[in-house]
């Protein structure tokens, strides 16, 4: 969420995230759906104006606030309009802004380097497992680099994206919530590689500069199928190889 954001809104979030999202299905872990997506998608889609407003940079202590567009808003908006991307980048923090959080853009989700600690962290204490971060950061990265090859023109580099917006918090904290994701290595690796897949094609091709959350609420609604047709070998049983 933005960090000026009024309480009522993220009162209205959380009860909808709670109510609908999770209670509605039976409470804690019965949801097929990441309530906190679920909450922030109806608030972006409820509230537009107030979610896509955000402090002034340096002002700490302020109430004032800029209604302005993120990196991947400006850059939407510039090639939409026909404007080089070598052009527009000329107008972008830099990437080292970028890493450290130096943007515009929600509470929790501008500095990659934060997340990407908690994600040591967690995979150090074995709290999740590489596998769809990582899955969904590759194929991100070689989707993006592959049209930044094609055209570099319109379509901007795959550090761009990684660094912006909501992937990096998608693929540590989002994407790997336990109830809404696949139980085996390999579906959480074809979970991550489909997250990655919608994501690009979203940004690149939709109207909406970002993808990450309804991405991920779309793959939610395939995990019973994944867990269903990929599934580990049972203990004891005999495989093609052994046979």
């Amino acid at each position: 969420m933005p960090s000026n954001l009024p309480w009522y809104i993220i009162f209205i979030g959380s009860a909808v995230s709670i109510g609908i999202a999770k209670m509605s299905f039976g409470g804690l872990g019965n949801n097929p759906f990441n309530p906190a997506l679920v909450g922030r998608v109806f608030l972006l889609l409820s509230f537009p104006v107030q979610m896509t407003s955000w402090p002034v940079k340096g002002a700490s202590l302020s109430f004032d606030a800029v209604t302005n567009a993120t990196p991947l808003g400006m850059l939407k908006e510039g090639v939409n309009a026909g404007t080089s991307v070598d052009v527009l980048m000329r107008d972008m923090p830099s990437y080292a802004d970028f890493f450290f959080g130096m943007q515009s853009g929600s509470l929790g989700e501008v500095s990659a380097f934060a997340i990407l600690l908690g994600l040591i962290y967690m995979i150090y204490r074995k709290i999740i497992t590489w596998h769809i971060p990582v899955s969904m950061l590759v194929t991100i990265a070689v989707l993006t680099g592959l049209f930044w090859l094609l055209n570099p023109a319109k379509y901007v580099s795959p550090l761009f994206h990684l660094l912006t917006g909501g992937i990096m918090l998608g693929a540590v904290f989002m994407a790997t919530d336990y109830v809404t994701s696949p139980f085996t290595h390999r579906g959480m690796i074809l979970f991550g590689v489909g997250i990655g897949v919608l994501t690009v094609l979203i940004r690149l091709f939709g109207s909406y500069p970002e993808g990450v959350s309804f991405a991920i609420l779309i793959m939610n609604a395939f995990v019973p199928m994944i867990n269903k047709y990929v599934k580990e070998p049972r203990y004891g049983a005999r495989t093609k190889k052994s046979k």
